[in-house]
């Protein structure tokens, strides 16, 4: 499938800001499954952006803009070929053991009711594929699809408490409980093909998405998405991984001076018209 990608992300400061940095983890790299046909970013402002890889591989962009600024618009377009793996990751950029992915952070450390979750969800699964897509039914089964209560610092204790979120939330509460099945799992975001009958499309996240990944012996990096309750196929964009949502997060960045900080994202995802030249 060859999918196009536009997402723009604008910020508006009322008074304007004084300056802006700005690190975003845009830009999907290839691997097995997955080829970059096109893809640029846009910033609004007169800036150099710097290209960099940060520890976990993920392609950065980074950049500093003067002020006074009143309106600050990051667009990123592009085009990505993809097949379906089966949710198998191969061929990407790895520079750490997968022992690192069952490091506690802040947003995915368990507690009492989330450890006793993440093992009935796995109890009479024997295998460690049947333990992760038990656990992943799970976690899809005891969470509810809202954005109202959650935001970018809630952490899978709280959303777990709550039974809603976020894809991000989901993906949090995912590797949360496989880490402490001692199963390494890391959060992932990308994009995901819109046809309007997901969750996120239903609440106004249109296609900006996130799961997660475990690590298996025998099959490497495989991908599990609790908000679908389905492995990762060709309708996904893989972007970056990390941590927790703070290694992976799309922009972030800080702004100095100004007033009150008005975010707009608008994204869309779709396949693309444009077939590939055999």
């Amino acid at each position: 499938m060859r999918i196009h990608v536009n997402h723009a992300t604008v910020y508006r400061y009322e008074p304007p800001a004084l300056g802006a940095i700005q690190i975003l983890r845009l830009t999907p790299r290839n691997h097995d499954g997955q080829y970059v046909v096109s893809w640029r970013i846009d910033v609004s402002e007169s800036c150099r952006l710097q290209a960099h890889e940060d520890a976990f591989g993920n392609l950065t962009h980074t950049f500093a803009v003067d002020g006074p600024i009143s309106e600050l618009r990051v667009l990123v377009e592009g085009e990505v070929e993809t097949q379906d793996t089966s949710g198998v990751l191969r061929g990407s950029v790895e520079r750490f053991h997968p022992s690192l992915f069952l490091r506690e952070t802040d947003l995915t450390a368990p507690h009492p009711a989330l450890r006793s979750f993440a093992e009935e969800a796995v109890a009479g699964a024997n295998d460690p594929l049947a333990r992760l897509h038990a656990l992943m039914g799970a976690v899809h089964e005891a969470m509810t699809f809202d954005p109202d209560p959650t935001q970018a610092s809630t952490t899978a204790r709280e959303a777990f408490e709550l039974k809603r979120g976020v894809c991000q939330d989901y993906a949090h509460v995912y590797v949360a409980c496989a880490r402490h099945l001692g199963m390494p799992a890391r959060y992932v975001s990308g994009y995901l093909v819109g046809d309007g009958s997901t969750p996120e499309q239903h609440a106004g996240h249109q296609a900006g998405h996130a799961w997660a990944e475990t690590y298996v012996e025998g099959f490497g990096w495989v991908g599990f998405d609790p908000v679908h309750d389905l492995c990762p196929t060709e309708v996904y964009v893989r972007v970056a991984a990390g941590l927790d949502y703070l290694g992976a997060a799309p922009v972030r960045g800080n702004r100095y001076g100004g007033g009150e900080e008005n975010l707009s994202v608008a994204i869309t995802v779709d396949q693309s018209s444009r077939q590939v030249q055999g």
